[in-house]
């Protein structure tokens, strides 16, 4: 079965190691040498690697500790979000540049749909590289692009000529480049869904595709209509600008875990303060609010209650996040609490949690 035209270009534009770039560009000596992003201290986490300390293993989410004992001769730097956000809107105003159908998914990284364009260049290819040029010479920073038919190709195909570079797969080698590609790079195919996929002979697109719809069906559940659509280059997320945030949430990683419940109300209070300035200043109320509690052996819980009318502050929240804390007894020391705010008086995508603040 061949693609049917016409195809839109989608380019993914992904910056690379941005958090630890950024501490290059800002401190030249760090250049070429093996740093991370975060803290040091037993209960620090690596946010970010330069491509030197990955070389060795360290990674993000990874304990400093761990980190260091992988590279002894790391250097650790620490976060800074406004420098990061600043740099991140001057990549976007070259987005624009070039159309409107710009579709971040992070500081760092971004769908642009270009099959019409402002420049009126036919070659997403050529478009691509001239975005890529131009973020250098503004910012001094490099970028990786994909380019292809959608979404999910586009953003595969960023990760592999990286870094400094791109990858266009055209709609003509679309199918074979899926039936290549090994299952653990297919959207949706996290670690455990790979290791079933392998113990069931399938490894690469190919394999996934000798599978017939009622059989993914049956072994995934609805994520095999996925993978039957998503091996055959069927992939229809279209690049949305302007999305709509559908949470509002805020966390914090405690330096040291705490047992009891009188602390984790006043980290709590500390949460909500920010959370409400956070629903203020996106003028966003919510009905459902959720605690969400990670446990010293990183098992992680969340607890919600919805309410049938609109919240927006501490005052009207707070006591209901003090009625989920009491709902079940804590019998676990935490090492992290967050707050959410879900049902908004908006619409779209999934929670996305902020970090405040580690103390190191």
């Amino acid at each position: 079965m061949e693609l049917q035209p016409p195809f839109r270009k989608i380019i993914h534009v992904d910056m690379d190691a941005f958090y630890a770039s950024v501490a290059e560009l800002d401190n030249p000596e760090l250049r070429g040498k093996a740093i991370a992003v975060g803290g040091e201290g037993r209960r620090g986490v690596i946010s970010a690697a330069s491509y030197e300390a990955r070389k060795f293993g360290v990674k993000s989410a990874m304990s400093g500790t761990l980190a260091k004992q992988k590279c002894p001769h790391l250097i650790f730097v620490n976060s800074d979000f406004k420098r990061y956000k600043e740099i991140s809107l001057q990549v976007r105003e070259i987005f624009y540049e070039y159309t409107d159908l710009v579709e971040p998914l992070s500081l760092d990284e971004a769908y642009l749909d270009v099959t019409v364009n402002k420049k009126g260049n036919p070659s997403a290819n050529t478009i691509a590289r001239e975005i890529r040029q131009r973020i250098f010479d503004k910012t001094g920073l490099r970028a990786s692009a994909g380019i292809s038919i959608n979404k999910f190709i586009a953003k595969v195909a960023s990760d592999i000529n990286k870094p400094n570079g791109q990858k266009t797969v055209h709609p003509e080698e679309v199918l074979q480049f899926l039936e290549e590609l090994p299952v653990n790079k297919f959207y949706g195919v996290g670690k455990v869904t790979a290791a079933k996929m392998y113990n069931l002979g399938i490894f690469v697109g190919n394999d996934l595709k000798k599978k017939s719809l009622e059989e993914l069906i049956r072994l995934f559940g609805k994520s095999g209509t996925h993978y039957y659509n998503i091996v055959r280059g069927i992939h229809n997320s279209v690049v949305k600008p302007n999305r709509i945030r559908k949470s509002v949430a805020a966390e914090r990683t405690f330096s040291e875990n705490i047992s009891s419940e009188i602390f984790m109300i006043q980290k709590l209070e500390k949460i909500a303060d920010e959370l409400e300035k956070r629903m203020k200043k996106t003028d966003t109320k919510g009905k459902t609010i959720t605690l969400k509690i990670k446990y010293s052996d990183f098992t992680q819980q969340t607890r919600s209650k919805t309410k049938d009318y609109f919240m927006q502050t501490k005052k009207e929240f707070f006591p209901v996040v003090k009625e989920l804390l009491f709902q079940d007894k804590i019998t676990n020391s935490v090492r992290l609490l967050g707050l959410s705010f879900g049902n908004l008086n908006t619409e779209d995508n999934e929670p996305v949690w902020v970090q405040l603040k580690f103390d190191f």
